[in-house]
């Protein structure tokens, strides 16, 4: 007797147990205290924490409204992408498409060659100056017969080419409209390895594209695009479409032009390079004064200095670039550099490999003296030299 009524009591709690969850999940608000009651011992209301913007200041009303807080926007990039994205702009860049030479000729005797359909090919670019001022890629542009561009904000304008350097892979465009959105130049001397930092362009043509990532590195100069760059390397994910647009730190300013991928598939694989804002941003001020890019050029053959060199040699100095030949007459020579002697600075930059050489000499301003800090043997030498100028295609920076 008594085993049935346990076993009916039994059964009555687990009926009673599995109503009461139920009407606990489904309708709070029938229990005692109505919807704050059990849920809210549960489950604790939860907090909203504020975040200023820049770390430290004050929040202002239009940041607390437009979401800037940890629970509404979700991340603490969205400011930086708010201020920086109103001045990337989508390009489309036509181009006379060639005839290709592997038509079987059979088929033009009896079609002919027909007309080649123009290619457009597609990039991005970025909005430097109120007067319409865009940076961009030179391999955006390179050839193209007509360019139009794209605002975030729907406007489209036809851009004129102002000038293009294929050595650092940048070109400048101008655009004539009216109250343009503009991106702030950050520091790029404040970059440092495992910075935040977004890349923003038009991959693929899929619209406007914000992607995060961080600073992997700095001054890569083996990325096998460019001698005369420093490029900034990042694994925020820059693809087909991406280059010329912008790499902005977390406070939406522009340390980067988004350049080039290291890729197998076409796609990015987390290595991505971008050329610092200041140099773009010297690259224009020339383009757009001049025309064109003039580099310096002295005329030496330079070798990396490593250790076990600078140890066989019996060197003074275990940094800097060995000058293994100078070209006769050159602006080297007639300044009192020679073989054999390591040049450790030139005007206010230091050198530590061939790559550090290059482009500081290419930043020299031709017909103008620089001066050379070397090492000959246990003499430091301070020699004035007058640069020339290189020819681009012609020389390396160096020679």
């Amino acid at each position: 007797m008594w085993r049935r009524t346990w076993l009916v009591f039994s059964q009555a709690v687990t009926v009673a147990v599995a109503v009461l969850f139920v009407v606990l999940t489904l309708k709070p608000e029938w229990l005692p205290g109505g919807q704050g009651g059990v849920a809210s011992r549960l489950l604790p209301a939860p907090t909203l924490l504020q975040m200023t913007w820049p770390p430290g200041a004050a929040a202002s009303g239009n940041d607390a409204g437009n979401g800037n807080a940890l629970g509404r926007s979700g991340s603490g990039y969205a400011t930086a992408a708010r201020r920086a994205a109103p001045a990337v702009v989508s390009v489309s860049a036509t181009k006379m498409a060639k005839n290709n030479p592997h038509t079987d000729p059979r088929f033009r005797f009896f079609f002919g060659d027909g007309p080649a359909a123009p290619q457009v090919g597609l990039g991005s670019a970025v909005i430097v100056s109120p007067e319409g001022y865009l940076l961009t890629n030179h391999h955006v542009v390179e050839d193209a017969t007509e360019i139009e561009v794209q605002l975030a904000d729907g406007r489209q304008a036809r851009a004129r080419l102002v000038g293009s350097d294929p050595e650092t892979d940048i070109a400048v465009l101008k655009i004539d409209l009216d109250q343009l959105p503009v991106v702030a130049l950050g520091d790029v001397r404040a970059l440092q390895v495992g910075d935040a930092v977004l890349a923003i362009g038009n991959p693929f043509n899929v619209g406007q594209t914000v992607t995060a990532g961080i600073v992997s590195a700095l001054d890569r100069s083996d990325a096998g695009v460019s001698r005369f760059q420093n490029f900034i390397q990042t694994d925020a994910a820059i693809n087909p479409g991406n280059s010329g647009g912008a790499l902005v730190d977390a406070n939406g300013a522009l340390v980067g032009i988004n350049t080039a991928i290291f890729s197998r598939s076409g796609g990015s694989l987390g290595i991505g390079f971008a050329v610092p804002a200041d140099t773009a941003r010297q690259v224009m001020e020339q383009l757009v004064r001049d025309g064109k890019v003039r580099r310096g050029w002295i005329g030496v053959e330079p070798r990396d200095l490593s250790a076990e060199l600078a140890e066989s040699l019996n060197l003074a100095v275990r940094q800097g670039v060995l000058i293994t030949g100078v070209l006769q007459n050159g602006p080297a020579a007639q300044g009192g550099l020679r073989p054999g002697d390591v040049v450790v600075q030139v005007g206010d930059k230091p050198v530590r490999n061939v790559g550090e050489l290059f482009g500081a000499v290419a930043a020299l301003a031709p017909d103008q003296e620089a001066v050379v800090l070397a090492q000959r043997g246990n003499d430091q030498l301070r020699l004035k030299i007058k640069v020339g100028e290189r020819r681009s295609g012609a020389q390396p920076a160096g020679r």
